[in-house]
């Protein structure tokens, strides 16, 4: 997996944070993550179902709050297309976890058609490994 983000628009070298002409801070672009799952293994490992609308586990040294936008372009196994879904951060796993987890953020999909339909390829890939009790990156 592939982790590509923009540079940020928050506070620049100065600390100064960018205005619009009426004053009121810019809000920050979301992040764009390209995640390439080539193993069935390592997209159930990362998939987390307990979100009513799908979300995935992202790993990444990069800082976030929950509530971010970000806007993940996503690659299946055995899939030459590439899926975008504009996530939020639904929780956050911090650097130093406890268990060894690693240092990422899960993303929940939007509630939306297309992204349905993107959870329901994910679900038919995984099939009944879904149901598995081996250890994932998620929640």
């Amino acid at each position: 997996m592939s982790d590509t983000i923009p540079p940020s628009r928050s506070a620049g070298p100065s600390g100064a944070v960018p205005l619009t002409p009426g004053g009121a801070a810019v809000p920050p672009r979301p992040s764009v993550i390209q995640l390439v799952f080539k193993e069935k293994s390592a997209l159930y490992a990362a998939f987390i179902p307990l979100f009513s609308e799908g979300g995935l586990f992202v790993p990444t040294p990069r800082e976030y709050r929950l509530g971010d936008d970000v806007y993940l372009l996503l690659t299946l196994p055995d899939d030459p297309q590439r899926y975008p879904v504009a996530g939020r951060v639904a929780w956050i796993t911090p650097p130093n976890a406890s268990g060894g987890r690693t240092q990422g953020v899960g993303v929940r999909f939007p509630v939306d058609e297309k992204t349905r339909v993107l959870r329901v390829r994910i679900e038919e890939l995984l099939g009944t490994s879904i149901q598995s009790a081996k250890p994932t990156q998620t929640i």
